[in-house]
């Protein structure tokens, strides 16, 4: 049922896919060193599914465990040089984007995946790093609770109640 409702407010299932499959692309288009910003907004899911969006997840992880992420140009072929950005910045928020989204799957289909909290751990900075710049909902109280679990004080970092 891709209308079923998400953490995220605004968005159902279908358009939280839509979402995660776009930014696969962009990802797995930034691992070979340039990514274009979107040209407009993003639409239905894509025919494919969940099987697309594991197979993109997949090549994605193969291509920056291959070899060494690279400077990632940020613009248009033909329209300057562009913003590079750092390689390991974007693998993290690569990975923070694909953990957060996943559980946000999860969560629509009644689901209890804990985010592994080693992996919560690694993203937690990238996640008050972004959060800020509008990428996520805005950070719950939970986020700087040193007691709670690292994996809960991820979610609330970008706006989730776990």
């Amino acid at each position: 049922d891709l209308t079923r409702p998400t953490p995220c407010d605004r968005w159902d299932l279908a358009a939280l896919l839509a979402h995660m499959d776009d930014a696969l692309d962009a990802f797995l288009e930034a691992a070979g060193g340039t990514v274009a910003p979107p040209t407009g907004p993003g639409g239905a899911p894509r025919p494919g599914g969940t099987d697309s969006l594991c197979a993109k997840a997949c090549a994605l992880l193969g291509a920056w465990t291959s070899a060494p992420p690279r400077p990632v140009t940020l613009g248009r072929a033909g329209r300057g040089a562009g913003v590079v950005m750092d390689p390991g910045l974007l693998v993290l928020t690569a990975a923070l984007e694909i953990t957060v989204h996943g559980w946000d799957v999860a969560r629509a289909l009644d689901l209890d995946h804990p985010v592994p909290p080693a992996l919560a751990v690694d993203l937690l900075p990238v996640a008050s790093a972004l959060v800020g710049e509008g990428r996520f909902a805005p950070a719950l109280a939970v986020a700087g609770d040193p007691g709670a679990p690292s994996g809960v004080r991820l979610l609330g970092a970008v706006g989730r109640r776990a």
